[in-house]
């Protein structure tokens, strides 16, 4: 199932994949949604494996999906919890990698607060000389690979269900709504559906919004706190890119083909960056109503958790018609398991 279209070692950015590699984690990913759909769910592809799970944050969706795809492909688990660990008796987070390399991992899924923790300790595996691979899953206010990977999975198997590909959504326009400054989802989001030739349009308060999301797509990425901590990938110049930005929400919805509504990170938030939430819903809330504005076969998705009745309203949530939050959900374990393979599938 690996294909010479993949080489990482490790995942810790979108910014720099290749269409090719969109699309073999696809193809992978589809390939796994079928094992899946089975009686039996399990398969031996990481047989004698050892994957550790590196949360330092709070997670239900994205820990336990990662420990179910290891799972699905017959791989041992290690659950790192930090309040019960030597983290507390002062231990660094480097040597609490390099504990579980010497218990035999092979794979780390890092998990952090802070921006660049998962390339940091890519880094030292690879100054070690070793065969782990690191996959990045949220750090800080940097990026969420996994996230934007299902995310986009989603969308394509809505079109496409046998044969999943980027060039889905090329010409699609797709609106991200919300606490965009914050978001780790909307910044991996921004790099892989641009990629595919899909039209973005970011829609948020000026204050959730800066102007220099403008220029996401070029480089130099837009400085945030995290640009102290670590380099970040650049992304490929060859790739054409078209994003918008929109400090009200109409223009963002005029003809979408799909809307992606984000949280608002409130535990993130330094400063009293909105007068209320219910003005936040009454200006940016995704409602029935406000779908109106797009195209009629709409599609909505929400990265999860939800504040509901404030980013999105509860009857919009719940309605199969437009709702794809719970498909994200099923996703997450297919296209998990799919990078869980392809990074470990040299190793065999």
């Amino acid at each position: 199932m690996v294909t010479a279209s993949w080489n990482r070692r490790h995942v810790l950015s979108l910014a720099d994949f290749t269409p090719a590699e969109y699309d073999t984690v696809l193809h992978t990913a589809a390939s796994f949604r079928e094992v899946l759909s089975r009686r039996t769910k399990k398969v031996p592809a990481l047989q004698g494996q050892v994957v550790t799970n590196m949360f330092f944050e709070s997670s239900t969706r994205t820990r336990s999906s990662f420990e179910l795809a290891a799972k699905r492909l017959s791989a041992d688990i290690l659950n790192f919890a930090p309040g019960t660990s030597s983290l507390s008796k002062g231990e660094t987070i480097l040597d609490t990698a390099k504990t579980y390399l010497a218990m035999g991992t092979d794979m780390m899924v890092i998990r952090h607060r802070e921006a660049g923790v998962p390339q940091a300790i890519a880094q030292e595996m690879d100054r070690l000389h070793t065969n782990v691979s690191v996959l990045n899953a949220g750090d800080g206010l940097h990026e969420h690979p996994s996230q934007a990977l299902l995310d986009l999975f989603t969308l394509c198997t809505l079109l496409d269900a046998d044969q999943p590909r980027l060039s889905l959504l090329s010409g699609k326009k797709i609106a991200i709504v919300g606490d965009i400054l914050h978001s780790r989802v909307a910044r991996s989001n921004i790099w892989s559906l641009t990629a595919s030739g899909a039209e973005v349009h970011l829609a948020g308060p000026p204050t959730l919004l800066p102007k220099l999301f403008a220029d996401f797509v070029a480089p130099p990425l837009p400085p945030h706190p995290a640009d102290h901590v670590f380099a970040a990938p650049q992304p490929i110049q060859s790739i054409p890119r078209s994003l918008f930005i929109h400090w009200s929400l109409p223009p963002a919805l005029e003809n979408a083909d799909m809307v992606m509504t984000l949280r608002l990170q409130k535990e993130r938030m330094t400063n009293h960056l909105l007068p209320s939430l219910r003005e936040y819903h009454q200006q940016f809330g995704i409602t029935h109503d406000r779908l109106r504005h797009c195209q009629p076969h709409v599609k909505v998705l929400h990265p999860g958790p939800v504040n509901r009745g404030v980013e999105i309203s509860s009857e919009l949530m719940d309605d199969p018609n437009f709702s794809l939050i719970s498909q994200q959900v099923t996703s997450g374990v297919a296209v998990r398991m799919a990078l869980l393979y392809l990074m470990g599938g040299g190793k065999s």
